[in-house]
């Protein structure tokens, strides 16, 4: 029973995933999402009270699981002696590999900020994965600045600050409508990059 049970909540979210994209949030209902997984609305909310933690669920599975991965991996590289900027390159690796991979995680991020200005979509993204890993980040920040190896500062603000240099060449992936491939090799440089301009500026003198 345990896997029948198993499989009817990825086929609710498989479904789920499926109308998110195509209609967005607001737009989006419990109704079609039942119909598509081939179950009743009764069926489906016993599964998601609602349709917020049905679309958290949803981006957590396939939009934002690999910051919770990257997350945990920051504290083995830790654990592990890894230097800064080795654990650095690693994390942001494990970024940019699923940012330009990964069309249906790139497609919920779309829904999420091309509504997130009416509805509160953006809150849910943010508890669904993304804080949790910037909060890891951000440990991982003070650390080093309690170390003396980076300059004192806000850790959260430095957190946002490599986050935002490691993705700053793949950014407008969010305005194309086909992804452009990376190869292992670009990514690695461009985390490089990433890596040595962050560090450049917030080492300590």
């Amino acid at each position: 029973m345990r896997t029948l049970t198993d499989e009817k909540k990825n086929a609710i979210l498989a479904a789920a995933s499926a109308v998110f994209q195509e209609q967005g949030y607001e737009r989006a209902s419990m109704n079609e999402v039942a119909r598509r997984a081939g179950g009743s609305k009764a069926t489906l909310y016993n599964y998601f009270p609602s349709k917020e933690a049905l679309f958290e669920a949803v981006v957590r599975l396939y939009s934002t699981s690999f910051l919770t991965r990257a997350a945990e991996e920051l504290a083995v590289d830790n654990a592990a002696g890894s230097t800064l900027e080795e654990t650095l390159r690693h994390f942001g690796e494990g970024l940019l590999s699923v940012l330009t991979t990964d069309r249906q995680a790139l497609q919920l991020y779309r829904v999420v900020v091309g509504e997130a200005g009416h509805s509160n979509i953006g809150e849910l993204f943010l508890i669904s994965g993304v804080r949790d890993s910037m909060e890891s980040l951000a440990s991982l920040m003070q650390k080093y600045i309690d170390a003396g190896v980076l300059r004192a500062g806000d850790p959260m603000v430095r957190a946002k600050q490599f986050s935002a240099l490691v993705t700053a060449e793949v950014d407008d992936l969010l305005l194309q409508k086909e992804m452009r491939r990376y190869s292992d090799a670009q990514i690695v440089a461009m985390v490089q990059d990433a890596v040595a301009l962050f560090m450049m500026g917030a080492k300590a003198s």
